[in-house]
């Protein structure tokens, strides 16, 4: 299979560039957390228990969505490569692919919604679209829970709201985050300084793939940490006004970067490139940060011709699990890094050419 044609068959929704504030702000998600009445919660259920909150929520799914473009996917039907690039993909979480529960993921045709049975939680509805789109992610999360709603049992408290596994998520069952591209925050180490503050306005700041996980290529999710006591509109606009305030600190710190240390920058920015698309053996980690600059240098105007679309797919599609799906093959370390480079190399090619820069002042 050609590079073009398994990027296209592999790109998901949010992958796109598009929705408000896409320089920055790559993906908005939000997440329902829902159990049902009557039955353990998946880390404490027994393996009957699991397959009858299966059969429940895959009858009610199937009821609900099937016919509209879903598929409705056991965790135990895929190789553990195949899962893998779900993961990558946000499509589902790390949890989900634990071969000792009964796992399953309900899919949308064009991979906007998600819905996990039996991860953390019963069932965990979740949204994700490109951009900034807080509002438009909960209506699609709320229509499908609704639907959902009119079929299974839900576990409700009248006091403490919707019951979850973990007590942080009780409430409204709301997880909201937005995936931000926050690298001249981490350049001028600003973003040390920025995340205990926000911290304390109940806004927790994680590595891209949530908690545990690292900022890999600047890459931040930033969400809510409390769900208990607020309405589901106080938390959206909580978060919303939260990334606001990052989107306008990036963009000063960017403004910055350009006034006072425009030629290290592009220097920075053009070193990156040349590394992606000349390297001959390409690490993870250096791509992720390889990849940032020269997103940094898109959105800055002193990178032409690529298409940040194509550095939203290269950011997952730089992984082990994709690599690995799209050679057909299990690679070790080195061939992987061998395999990364040769497929920056090919897809930043543009039309046969590299893609060009925009000179500095000085030459």
């Amino acid at each position: 299979m050609s590079i073009e044609k398994f990027m296209q068959s592999a790109i998901t929704g949010w992958m796109t560039g598009e929705g408000e504030y896409s320089d920055i702000v790559m993906a908005t998600r939000v997440r329902l957390a829902r159990n049902l009445r009557g039955y353990r919660f998946p880390i404490a259920a027994s393996e009957d228990e699991a397959l009858a909150v299966d059969k429940m929520a895959a009858g009610a799914l199937l009821d609900e969505v099937d016919g509209k473009g879903y598929a409705y996917i056991r965790m135990s039907d895929l190789s553990k490569l195949d899962r893998e690039v779900l993961v990558e993909k946000h499509l589902i979480s790390p949890q989900l692919t634990n071969p000792e529960r009964q796992g399953a993921v309900v899919l949308s045709e064009d991979e906007t919604v998600s819905i996990m049975v039996n991860e953390e939680d019963h069932i965990r509805i979740q949204c994700i679209f490109p951009g900034l789109q807080l509002e438009e992610a909960y209506q699609q999360a709320d229509a499908v829970d609704d639907l959902l709603e009119k079929q299974l049992p839900y576990a409700f408290d009248e006091q403490f709201g919707y019951l979850t596994s973990c007590p942080s998520n009780t409430g409204t069952g709301v997880r909201a985050s937005v995936m931000m591209h926050l690298p001249a925050l981490t350049i001028t180490k600003q973003i040390k300084r920025i995340i205990p503050a926000i911290t304390r306005l109940g806004i927790v700041v994680r590595g891209s793939y949530g908690e545990g996980s690292k900022a890999l290529g600047n890459v931040y999710q930033v969400s809510n940490q409390v769900t208990l006591g607020k309405t589901e509109a106080e938390i959206l606009e909580e978060l919303g006004n939260v990334t606001a305030r990052l989107i306008a600190h990036e963009r000063q710190a960017r403004k910055n970067l350009l006034e006072k240390s425009r030629t290290a920058l592009e220097d920075r920015l053009h070193r990156s490139l040349g590394t992606l698309v000349y390297a001959r053996l390409l690490p993870t980690g250096e791509a992720a940060k390889c990849l940032s600059d020269v997103r940094l240098g898109v959105d800055l105007g002193l990178i032409k011709d690529v298409d940040v679309s194509i550095m939203n797919e290269l950011m997952i599609f730089m992984q082990p699990g994709f690599l690995q799906q799209y050679a057909n093959a299990e690679l070790t370390q080195e061939e992987r890094d061998i395999f990364r480079a040769k497929l920056f190399r090919a897809r930043l090619l543009i039309d046969g050419a590299l893609p060009s820069t925009k000179k500095s002042k000085e030459d």
